[in-house]
């Protein structure tokens, strides 16, 4: 069922989202960036060492909250927790950001400005690479770029692994109470496509992301394209029930958008 539309007067009260795993070299610098163009910030540590706790206690204070899960548990279900943590906050919106520094915290006002702009609206970053970014990595993202224009029958997503985005508190987490998302790597593009499903629009929006030296990634290559590949199977059949749903709703904006 589609997402219902807000109205214009509904409000817009974002905040940041960091989920962390051992990154205690980056995150203080992450959260005083985001701090500085005025977001209150949610952090879900995902069992990190005790370094990264140290650090983290330190950042914690009246704007700056932290959410510990027990053991490590994946990306996936610790943005989950956050997001849920977020509403329930009475947050409407959350900025969904890495912790180590990979992307690019001058653009959080862009991010915000089309959020505002339409506040039922999935803001999704749309890398800009520089030299630094893995090629098969690289490669393989056309792999998933391909699955998911087929999922969703549209070209409107232009990139659903990009783990810098805004997203619409009230649809993103109705979804969550709906089905359970993947709990790892696989939760960025899931959650995309179930979103574009749900008839939530879809804002591309191009950033820089670089791959810092040195940077420590938890993408483990065999473990997460194995997932991945299983979650695209699952997505290409849950498309097919769809798919009359999908081709009218298309058809009908680009009528909307002729007249």
């Amino acid at each position: 069922m589609p997402f219902a539309s807000a109205t214009a007067a509904e409000a817009f009260h974002p905040c940041a989202l960091i989920p962390i795993y051992n990154h205690e070299d980056t995150i203080a610098a992450t959260v005083a960036a985001l701090r500085a163009h005025g977001l209150p910030v949610v952090i879900v540590d995902d069992g990190s060492d005790d370094a990264t706790r140290v650090v983290l206690d330190g950042l914690v204070s009246h704007d700056v909250q932290r959410i510990r899960l027990a053991r490590n548990s994946g990306k996936g279900r610790a943005i989950t927790a956050g997001l849920i943590t977020a509403r329930d906050a009475g947050y409407t919106h959350a900025l969904q950001i890495d912790a180590d520094g990979q992307h690019d915290v001058a653009d959080v006002p862009r991010f915000l400005a089309e959020g505002r702009a339409d506040t039922n609206a999935l803001v999704c970053g749309q890398p800009i690479y520089d030299e630094s970014v893995p090629r098969a990595r690289l490669y393989g993202r056309y792999v998933t770029h391909l699955c998911v224009w087929l999922e969703t029958l549209s070209f409107t997503l232009r990139d659903s692994m990009c783990g810098y985005r805004l997203y619409p508190l009230k649809a993103t987490c109705a979804e969550i109470d709906r089905a359970p998302l993947p709990a790892r790597m696989d939760f960025d593009t899931e959650v995309a496509v179930r979103l574009m499903w749900r008839g939530v629009p879809v804002r591309n929006l191009p950033t820089r992301v670089i791959y810092p030296e040195n940077g420590l990634s938890h993408f483990h290559m065999l473990h997460d394209n194995l997932r991945i590949s299983a979650m695209h199977t699952r997505l290409l059949l849950g498309m097919l029930p769809r798919a009359p749903g999908l081709l009218w709703r298309k058809r009908k904006r680009s009528a909307a958008c002729a007249v």
